[in-house]
Formats: C-alpha cells, structure tokens, sequence
C-alpha cells in the first residue's frame, strides 16, 4: 500500500533538489537539521528541534535533480520514500512523493495513511513557501 502527495513548485528542479539533499536548505522547510548531505549509501540523521525528535533515513538511490528514494522507520515497519522532480514545460516544477510500506491489514491504517498524507502535504506547502516566497517560518506550524 502506497500513500501518494503531488505539488507544483514555480521553481527549478535543481532547487528543489538541493532543498532536500542540502544540510544547510532542510531546517527552512522540513526538519531542523540534516547530519550531512544526502548522498547514496548514507545514513542520515534528521532532527526536529521543536518536537523532540530525530529520524534516521537510509539514501537508497539519488538520480541529480530528478529522484531521492530513502527509507526511514523501524526495521517491522520500514517504509520506502521516492521524490520525485519534474520539470514542467512552464516555468516550475512538479514534486510527487511516494511512501510505500504501510500494512494493508494493519488496524490503524487508515489513520497512518492520513497522517503521513498530512505530513507530507504540510511538508511541500512549507517548501513552497521556502522556494517561492522566502519564508521560513512555516515548519513549526503544525499541531497534533
């Protein structure tokens, strides 16, 4: 079972990309920190300062400017992430992100669907906000 979230971003792909693999570009929009810049093969730890809370991910794959595929969670529940970067032929870019992994007869799994659907829309509209607009303050917004 796999959660899908789409968003146009009036932006290069190239700056969508280095968002994301860049540890300098992360805490504007999504985590406080990333340990180091996101390559294949690494083990990267990601912190959110505001929630007292840390995730490790595994770099599975990076294709420059047009994939990032990760893992992150318990080994039992291990989910595979893909973004994706498409250039429009418009100025902009399409991102789609990809969580697969979920339990299909897991009891909860319609609320874990709508949470990380919620996760990962929030996490797109503060990158929009970050690429397009400069803010940066849009993170911490988020209550549960």
């Amino acid at each position: 079972m796999k959660n899908v979230t789409k968003f146009n971003i009036f932006r290069p792909a190239n700056e969508l990309f280095e968002a994301f693999v860049d540890p300098s570009n992360i805490g504007n929009f999504w985590f406080s920190s990333s340990s180091e810049r996101w390559e294949e093969g690494k083990t990267i730890l990601l912190k959110y300062d505001l929630y007292d809370a840390e995730a490790e991910i595994k770099i599975v794959e990076i294709e420059q400017n047009k994939r990032i595929i990760f893992k992150w969670g318990p080994v039992e529940e291990e989910h595979v992430v893909t973004i994706s970067f498409t250039e429009l032929e418009k100025m902009g870019t399409a991102i789609e992100v990809i969580e697969e992994g979920f339990i299909e007869d897991d009891e909860e799994l319609i609320h874990k669907l709508v949470d990380n659907k919620e996760g990962w829309v929030f996490m797109l509209t503060c990158l929009k906000g970050y690429l397009e607009f400069g803010v940066t303050g849009l993170r911490g917004g988020i209550a549960k």
